[in-house]
């Protein structure tokens, strides 16, 4: 039998494709428009908690990572910057497994602030990545440098770590857990 379930392949795709798409087809609408780099971060981080939710298992936020790499590339092939997204799902799965499943989804209000700020920490390792390799230096002047383009990031994690925090929150409450959900045929 294998480490992931066949319910957990469906989730690890379902949520990685969400991410991969959205940020190929949004995110740079909304840099055009706003100049401010977070949306990709705010879609990223929300995919990652609600997939380490459902399935709790090691690997798994990288998976998505991994996932929504691959379609970000096939989709829009020289955005580059999104490998910045991927070593940051790394340390999102470590910081998540290395916390414990248990503390970040059976305890409301501690694994919820935890979870919080792994996404802001990682939203802010994505930025600073994305900076020091694949940013030209006259554009990272423009935006203040390396810190404050892993500010921009990390505002990104914010708003993506409070919407995954609360629709995590949200769900039980509803009657729905990991276990209750069945994808039908």
């Amino acid at each position: 039998m294998g480490y992931f379930r066949t319910r957990d392949i469906a989730g690890i795709t379902v949520f990685a494709s969400l991410w991969g798409v959205l940020n190929s087809m949004i995110s740079p609408v909304f840099f055009q428009l706003f100049n401010l780099p977070f949306l990709c971060d705010l879609i990223g981080f929300a995919s990652l908690i609600l997939a380490v939710w459902y399935v709790r298992k090691v690997g798994t936020a990288t998976l998505v990572g991994f996932i929504a790499t691959v379609l970000n590339f096939i989709l829009t092939p020289w955005a580059i910057h999104f490998l910045g997204f991927t070593a940051s799902s790394i340390v999102f799965d470590f910081l998540a497994f290395l916390v414990g499943y248990s503390r970040l989804f059976q305890s409301k209000a501690p694994g919820s602030l935890i979870l919080f700020s792994i996404s802001v920490f990682c939203s802010a390792t994505a930025g600073w990545i994305i900076g020091v390799f694949f940013m030209p230096v006259p554009s990272l002047h423009r935006w203040g440098g390396i810190l404050a383009w892993a500010g921009l990031h990390a505002i990104g994690g914010v708003l993506g770590g409070a919407i995954g925090v609360s629709v995590v929150n949200a769900l039980p409450l509803r009657g729905i857990t990991p276990r209750t959900v069945e994808i039908s045929r």
